[in-house]
């Protein structure tokens, strides 16, 4: 984490000695070194703007609004994994399938707003 905090600068620093470098030698090379310098670049802009995104809002797409059905009327399974939560006396059911690819649920279980996560 102390790495991703600092590498926008790092990769900012980078690009822009990069860019030096570039600039020097572009007069000084022939047209296919100019073509290898223009993809080096292209590949330092690339790895600077990715440092400045959160990647990580690209994988978890969190479950806004749950729907929930009785447990007679599920389509779950009998081998299927659930993840389940009771607070008092209202419970609920994740189906491990699903969380794998959300991550993240945001729900309401008796009156207490949770964050389910696996």
């Amino acid at each position: 984490m102390t790495v991703r905090q600092y590498a926008p600068w790092g990769t900012l620093g980078a690009a822009l000695v990069s860019l030096l470098f570039a600039l020097v030698l572009w007069s000084a090379v022939n047209k296919w070194r100019k073509a290898v310098l223009v993809f080096v670049m292209i590949l330092v802009a690339f790895s600077a703007v990715m440092a400045r995104l959160n990647y990580f809002e690209w994988m978890f797409h969190p479950v806004d609004s749950a729907q929930f059905g009785s447990a007679s009327a599920s389509k779950l399974g009998s081998t299927e994994m659930i993840l389940a939560v009771r607070y008092g006396a209202d419970a609920r059911a994740y189906p491990i399938r699903e969380m794998a690819y959300h991550h993240i649920l945001n729900d309401v279980v008796a009156g207490v707003p949770i964050a389910v996560t696996y």
